[in-house]
């Protein structure tokens, strides 16, 4: 991978990390589009692919640890004065539980699919098709939301539990984890900004443990001594500097306006991707 291929990435899995359009997917689509133009297998699962691909992800993670660094303080510090309480009562401390048992739900369900995951990234077209159902989720979600659903602003056990789900089941490339997550608490009541905010604390644990420290016990130390260093750093900071204005902006953005422009890009995205690479894959 050089300098170039390792930017655009980076910028691709900054934009799509946060944003509920599936990163899976988009880096699907730009390895894909680029062997298509160019006959350059950009993506070619290599060791120093996995290794750039875990740290495209440290940026993205440094940039939502920044971005609710207080929400993280303050469950942190609930959660440790519970345990040596035993008041689980505080609303932060519970926020955590719920975060802890969302994680374990989310591996319980990707870990038995990581395989046919891993198996949709040479195929885009199908990947096409997810992306579109995720397109309808949200605007399904954002109906149900605005006509059915009474708001609350705290997750409970419930919802922690199908967000959880949700979250396991968006390990398939298509599928946005941000998108499917904030959906899911939205047909069940919670506002955008609250869905938003705990699917993105969420990330966390998943983010670390599913695109890092799994991969990382299969490096070898000695073979990463000889890896293009200069695009792996520039692709990972890059990636962190777009995935935080991408929370930022995102979370202004669903404070006043409906996640519908999400839903129709990824409705267009998914048949667009679908039907070019049906042609041209």
């Amino acid at each position: 991978m050089n300098l170039i291929q390792a930017i655009l990435m980076g910028i691709v899995q900054g934009l799509s990390e946060f944003l509920p359009i599936s990163s899976s997917a988009h880096l699907v689509f730009t390895s894909n589009f680029y062997k298509v133009f160019k006959g350059i297998e950009i993506v070619q699962h290599s060791n120093e692919e996995v290794f750039f691909d875990i740290m495209v992800h440290l940026g993205t993670l440094i940039a939502v640890l920044i971005f609710f660094r207080k929400d993280i303080a303050e469950i942190l510090k609930a959660m440790w004065h519970a345990l040596k309480t035993k008041d689980w009562s505080d609303k932060k401390a519970k926020l955590g539980l719920y975060i802890a048992l969302g994680t374990v739900i989310t591996v319980a369900l990707a870990l038995p699919i990581k395989d046919i995951a891993e198996k949709l990234v040479y195929s885009p077209s199908i990947v096409g098709i997810l992306l579109f159902i995720t397109g309808f989720v949200l605007l399904a979600s954002e109906y149900m939301s605005k006509h059915f659903t009474a708001k609350r602003e705290n997750v409970d056990i419930k919802t922690s539990i199908l967000i959880g789900l949700a979250q396991g089941l968006a390990a398939l490339p298509g599928f946005s984890r941000s998108g499917w997550t904030i959906a899911t608490g939205l047909f069940f009541g919670l506002d955008r900004v609250t869905a938003a905010r705990y699917s993105f604390l969420l990330s966390i644990p998943i983010i670390l443990g599913a695109s890092m420290v799994y991969p990382l016990v299969k490096i070898d130390i000695h073979e990463a001594m000889t890896y293009n260093w200069t695009a792996i750093i520039a692709g990972t900071i890059i990636s962190g500097v777009v995935g935080y204005l991408c929370i930022k902006y995102f979370m202004k953005f669903i404070s006043k306006f409906s996640l519908a422009i999400f839903g129709w890009y990824c409705i267009l995205a998914g048949a667009g991707a679908f039907v070019f690479f049906k042609i041209y894959g």
